[in-house]
């Protein structure tokens, strides 16, 4: 398998520069850049060539990266030359390729000559023959034929260039390349079947204008029978185009919605400016002032462009004017008030939205509307070919096209998409061919049009004069801006007016709603990083998080070299799976919601909630705390439930439009592998009853075996999941009265349904059994339910693998059994057991918690310890369970609930590190690899060190060189840059991507912004790199074992579909589906995945030194002190915060080196080298090595030191603000079982590419309350503290495998059941 393997440990922060007084540009190469196209777009070619020499002019420019900038800026000029062709525009163009180009000794290529030779055909008669002669002249015969590749001259122009230039004939070439894209033929319409009218789905009171713009957007499934149109019997060609037609919407119509409300009150005879009734009109009249404040400051822009010396004001407005004119004004205007009010709307406009959300959505959705003007324009010059990098599948890269792509996924697609189509897919691509605009640009953009917005939009409030009585009506802004305390810091919002606030709850706007809806075709295949799922291309294969671009890069790599075949194959079924609706389902929920009673997890429409009474006046000072505490849980329980009954409002609206079609999910994958569907409202990952709403689209016949499976099925949602397959069976023949009672009078029966763990499921299946028995023959019965198989404990499943647990096989049915094994039970028999012998020996916990501890005690802690959960966190799960089964516990300073859930999490701990203890050594092994890799400098980065050493340590003065630029400094060339990175058994990379960003300051026109934007330069989180590898490596193993049987799944012909660990297929096709999983299983997991992996870190790393820990007290330490003692004065070494000694770095670099030379009296100097490294490997071994505190924690059932110097004596209760965070969200990184890729939330944007400065983390404290802290502290000082010394990067042994053989899980029925 080949290792894919990206060199960028030697990234850094981009330089910046000072921006001049006269030219008013800085900042760093992109900045500079951006702003370069903006006036390229604009057609202001003296201004971009003033800022391209400025561009030229920065050192470590590579002369192609150059040249591309100066092919841009000819491109344009061609244009304009051609537009309005004039001979002193020619004239400049030739002078700008001899003096900016030739002179300059920049390499010309085809496309530059192309440009050329463009231009020269708009000069005069004599003049024309002999430039285009002299331009041809400059290219090699096979570089001549490349100008057809070059997309710059049309044939006409080529033919004329034959004529001039007959050394070449470029006709029949150019022919081959001037087909017609055929179009559609139009399909005609089906006739309509006329159906019974379907009940409304009763709306719940909900701020913003998600409901009814979604509800817009699903009326056109209600007026295409109106056209004749019927979906299910449409030919694909129709399918698709309706499939469009959901995703219209556009800035324009927005437009044209508000000024026909305005026009329409006034032929009313009412002044829109005082109504309240239309928001419409309101947003009119903003629009109207919007414009003319913009076009004011265009005009100020110019003058600051021109202006001589440029004070601050002109040198912000010469960064953000130029992005102020791609648009028409009138756009611009509308796109602002469209963001603003949906950002309004979407995030509480009535409690303050933060200044940089507000900004950025602005200026993403500018940018956006940008991309698609620029095509527009494209779309209408005739002077360009049609370009081959703007095609694919004969569909040319147009407006139409992104829009269709993009529309739903957030503000800043368009862009991405554009640049993502038109790339040749080089996952290496340099600065120059980033068109996305840089964060601080967006900032300064999105904050000056949000500054004008709240200047210009009014809003009118009436208000009753306190001594007449009389109300006066007067205009007030409808926006300002404000600061908010948040979590102990100061942060910059934008306050709605009151008066708008109220208006927004009764009149939504129609904006561009994030409605990723189901699919109504098969998703089409994925085949690129950026090209699959949707039918236009809109999606990312991958969801990268944090704007992570390491994945993607090492993603593309892999595509490049085939490695990701199978796991774009088993993506591609996924999404082919199709899907209907539940209509008996459906129509029992829709009766259910419609009451507004609670049923199943359908909460009340009004809540039963009463408030706690006040207390009386009293002495005791909590007392009223505890009051407010309680008067707040009842608040969040009301608000709880509202916000969950309006997102199943969503889902019932989508679900009532879908009810009578198929349609597909197309599915992507997160950074680990794990595959989740797009579509992100109504799917099924979601919660039950969407799950209960959702049946394959394709039926089969049950067969002999299907009725038996569905039987078990409806035992196993139920909630009898722990008995044998046999008495599962039973359970559905015993209780028969009970599934038809269901299933025929689920309202207003006996409710039996009601009883299940996933009740919507379970009546689901009671009414697919009944139908099935009264079909006659059940056997033949065309089912369409999905039957689950779950997992147990998929984590632990894979981790007694790995590590070849016997015990632990057999507690989560990897060894065959006659009655399926609960390792829930085991662990909580395991505690019980533990508790007793405490009891006996006197221990007062015991003795409090004897007979307390039940399976549903233990089983979150069990299942979430195997991805990381903390100390705190598992004892916070535990005290959860207890305070809800027993409200009893003592309540003292010496004994309560805190106290005793501590006791039982340490002994669930214990348990698991004795049942699993090979599991236990690899999660230990894994987070030791991790830790050395995050602590790691890799051979890119040592030799860049070794080469700027003589000047770090020089003792002159660093002197700036004469372009400006600064050297790196020790800080920089030091960083601990190197992610964990791994290859899955599919061959896909896997690249975390927890990295410590940066902050960067952005002046605004509003205020001073934080910004984070991540970059590679950026050091690692170690202690995130850490915690998060375990439980990422084996969300990478699940992973490939659910696509691996979906590929093996669907070439047997089973439909298949996936929710993590619980696989679903037909009832008639489980049993097969069963031996399709073990095989993959075993397939996985006869080879040595661990020895694999450490096979290709030794190979991923090599060459690479690490900064390790070594126990003092010991023999090497002593030695090491005495070495050291001997080099004292050596001269000046610098110093790093990060890396301590780096003079002996530099010793081992230069050792490691000598070693690995093919000189053997090189080798023989390098054996002679003392270092603390060949001292270690004189001297000592790997158990000399001081493992870190994290590690610790790491391996199975492991507590931390830290976190065990908190337990019992050292309690802090649950409720301390220093660790609401962690017991709310006790997994690492958060990680989990399904961590926050969960498909079933609402849409966000993908990448969020600002963040407030008060979200990035201190790496020594992360995470951690001020007790905790201070303990830490405390435990620092009260120890001896371990040495540091550099050596080779090397990994630990891979711990010895127990006797388990993962073949015995041919014969496991429970593994899966």
């Amino acid at each position: 398998m080949r290792t894919v393997r990206l060199e960028g440990s030697l990234s850094h922060a981009p330089q910046r520069y000072k921006s001049g007084r006269k030219i008013g540009i800085g900042g760093d190469f992109t900045e500079i850049q951006s702003v370069f196209d903006a006036c390229l777009q604009i057609g202001r070619i003296e201004r971009a060539g003033i800022i391209l020499k400025r561009i030229a002019g920065i050192q470590q420019m590579y002369p192609e990266d150059v040249l591309a900038l100066h092919n841009r800026y000819l491109r344009a000029a061609v244009e304009q030359i051609m537009i309005n062709p004039t001979q002193s525009a020619t004239q400049s163009l030739h002078k700008w390729f001899e003096l900016e180009i030739r002179l300059k000794s920049i390499p010309a290529n085809t496309e530059t000559v192309a440009y050329m030779v463009k231009a020269s055909l708009q000069s005069p008669d004599g003049k024309r023959e002999r430039l285009v002669r002299r331009y041809m002249d400059m290219l090699e015969e096979d570089a001549a034929l490349q100008l057809l590749e070059a997309d710059v001259l049309t044939a006409h122009e080529i033919n004329n260039i034959t004529h001039i230039y007959p050394k070449y004939n470029f006709t029949d070439e150019m022919m081959e390349d001037l087909e017609m894209i055929e179009e559609n033929e139009p399909i005609s319409p089906n006739q309509h079947i006329t159906e019974p009218a379907i009940p409304n789905v009763r709306p719940t009171d909900q701020k913003g204008l998600g409901l009814k713009s979604l509800k817009k957007s699903l009326s056109l499934f209600s007026r295409l029978p109106d056209e004749g149109i019927d979906i299910a019997n449409s030919s694909p060609e129709m399918r698709r185009d309706i499939q469009a037609r959901l995703e219209e919407d556009s800035v324009s119509s927005a437009i044209d919605r508000w000024r026909e409300e305005a026009a329409h009150l006034s032929k009313m005879g009412l002044n829109a400016t005082l109504q309240t009734k239309s928001l419409g009109a309101r947003m009119w009249k903003w629009q109207l002032a919007l414009e003319e404040h913009l076009k004011a400051e265009i005009v100020k822009v110019d003058a600051s462009e021109l202006a001589t010396r440029k004070d601050s004001k002109d040198q912000e407005r010469c960064m953000y004017g130029p992005f102020l004119r791609i648009l028409p004004v009138e756009k611009l205007a509308a796109i602002t008030i469209l963001a603003c009010m949906g950002t309004m709307s979407t995030q509480g406009a009535d409690k303050g939205v933060p200044l940089s959300a507000a900004i950025m959505s602005i200026a993403l959705s500018v940018e956006d509307e940008t991309t698609f003007e620029t095509m527009q324009l494209n779309k209408r010059k005739k002077m360009w070919p049609r370009s081959k990098k703007e095609t694919g599948k004969g569909q040319f890269l147009t407006p139409e096209l992104i829009k269709k792509a993009t529309r739903g996924r957030g503000p800043g697609s368009a862009s991405r998409f554009a640049l993502s189509y038109i790339s040749k897919n080089d996952f290496a691509s340099t600065w120059t061919d980033q068109p996305q605009w840089p964060t601080s640009v967006k900032a300064k953009v999105g904050a000056f049009l949000m500054s004008s917005l709240i200047e210009v939009a009014k809003v009118p409030v009436t208000l009753t004069h306190p001594k007449t009585q009389e109300s006066v009506t007067q205009m007030q802004p409808a926006f300002s801006h404000s600061h908010q305390y948040r979590m102990g810091r100061k942060l910059g919002v934008i306050i709605a007016n009151k008066a708008l606030v109220a208006q927004l709850k009764r009149e939504p706007v129609h904006s561009l709603l994030a409605k990723h809806l189901p699919m109504l075709v098969e998703p089409e295949p994925w085949t690129q990083f950026n090209k699959g799922g949707f039918i236009s291309h809109p999606g990312k294969v991958m969801r990268i998080k944090s704007g992570d671009k390491d994945q993607r890069h090492y993603a593309e790599a892999a595509i490049g070299q085939g490695g990701m075949i199978q796991t774009f194959k088993g993506l591609d079924i996924l999404g082919k799976t199709s899907w209907r609706i539940n209509q008996d389902v459906f129509d029992v929920m829709l009766e259910a919601w419609n009451s507004g009673e609670g049923i199943a997890n359908i909460p009340p429409e009004t809540p039963d909630l009463q408030m706690p009474p006040e207390p009386e006046t009293t002495t005791d000072p909590l007392e009223r705390r505890r009051w407010i505490r309680a008067v707040k849980l009842v608040e969040n329980a009301r608000s709880g439930l509202h916000s969950q009954r309006c997102f199943q409002n969503f889902q019932l609206e989508i679900a009532r439009a879908l009810r009578n079609e198929v349609f597909f999910f197309p599915h992507n994958i997160d950074f680990r592998g794990r595959a989740y569907p797009i579509p992100p409202y109504l799917n099924h990952m979601g919660a039950d009853h969407c799950r209960g709403l959702l049946k394959f689209g394709e039926g089969k016949e049950l067969g002999e075996s299907g009725m038996k499976w569905l039987s078990i099925h409806l035992a196993n949602v139920f909630g009898y999941d722990k008995a044998s397959l046999a008495e599962r069976e039973q359970f559905t023949a015993n209780h028969m009265a009970d599934v038809y009672d269901s299933a025929s009078k689920p309202l207003v029966g006996n409710r039996w349904w009601l009883k299940a763990e996933d009740p919507w499921q379970c009546l689901a299946a009671c009414i697919e059994i009944r139908n099935a028995i009264e079909s006659g023959d059940p056997t033949s019965f065309i089912s369409h339910l999905p039957v689950h198989q779950d997992g147990t404990c998929n984590g632990l499943q894979h981790y007694a693998a790995l590590g070849g647990d016997a015990w632990g096989a057999r507690q989560v049915n990897l060894e065959p059994g006659d009655r399926p094994a609960d390792v829930y039970t085991a662990v909580a028999n395991l505690v019980k057991e533990s508790i007793a012998q405490d009891n006996e020996k006197g221990d007062p916990f015991a003795k409090v918690l004897l007979d307390k501890v039940t399976r549903k005690v233990v089983k979150q802690t069990v299942m979430t310890n195997v991805y990381g959960v903390t100390f705190i966190g598992a004892k916070a799960q535990v005290r959860k369970q207890l305070v809800a089964t027993h409200n009893d516990l003592p309540n003292t300073d010496q004994m309560n609930p805190g106290h005793l859930s501590s006791y039982i999490a340490t002994k669930i701990f214990k348990a698991l590190s004795t049942m699993f203890r090979g599991a236990h050594d690899i999660q230990y092994w894994l987070g030791e690899c991790a830790n050395r890799i995050s602590m790691s400098l890799t051979q890119e980065q040592l030799s860049r060190l070794e080469a700027e050493w003589p000047r770090l340590t020089s003792k002159a003065a660093l002197v700036k060189n004469e372009r400006n630029y600064t050297p790196a400094s020790v800080e920089d060339l030091v960083q601990f840059k190197s992610s964990v990175i791994w290859t899955n058994p599919l061959h896909m990379p896997v690249v975390q991507p927890y990295r410590n960003s940066k902050s960067k300051c952005v002046q605004t026109h509003m205020q001073r912004l934080n910004l984070s934007e991540p970059h590679r330069s950026d050091p690692v989180s170690r202690r995130k790199q850490l915690q998060g590898f375990p439980p990422n490596f084996i969300h990478s193993l699940d992973a490939t074992h659910m696509l691996l049987s979906a590929l093996s799944c669907d070439e047997l012909g089973l439909s298949f579909a996936a929710v993590h660990d619980s696989f679903w297929t037909h009832a008639k096709d489980v049993e097969t589906m069963n031996t399709v999983l073990r095989d993959t299983f075993i397939r996985i997991h006869t080879e040595d995945v661990v020895a694999r992996l450490a096979a290709e870190f030794s190979a991923r790393y090599k060459n690479g030194v690490y900064l390790a820990k070594i126990r003092t007290k010991t023999p090497l330490y002593e030695k090491i002190l005495e070495w050291r003692s001997s080099r004292s004065g050596l001269g000046k070494v610098p110093k790093s915060r990060h890396a301590p000694k780096l003079d002996e770095l530099m010793l081992e670099c230069k050792r490691m080196r000598l070693l690995q030379s093919s000189d053997p009296e090189e080798v023989e100097e390098g054996r002679n080298m003392v270092t603390p490294a060949s001292l270690f490997e004189a001297l000592a071994s790997e158990g000399d090595l001081a493992s870190d505190e994290e590690v610790h924690a790491l391996g199975l059932g492991d507590i931390s030191p830290r976190e065990a110097g908190l337990r019992a004596d050292r309690e802090i209760a649950v409720g301390d603000p220093a660790n609401i965070e962690e017991i709310h969200n006790p997994l690492p990184c958060g990680m989990g079982s399904d961590t926050d890729m969960n498909a079933g939330s609402p849409n966000i944007p993908e990448a969020r590419q600002a963040v407030d400065a008060d979200e990035t983390s201190d790496e020594s404290g992360e995470g951690l309350g001020a007790f905790e802290k201070m303990v830490m502290r405390t435990n620092v000082r009260s120890g001896s503290s371990p040495a540091h010394i550099w050596l080779p990067l090397t990994f630990p042994p891979v711990p010895k495998k127990g006797e388990f053989d993962v073949s015995r899980l041919k014969d496991s029925k429970y593994f899966f059941s």
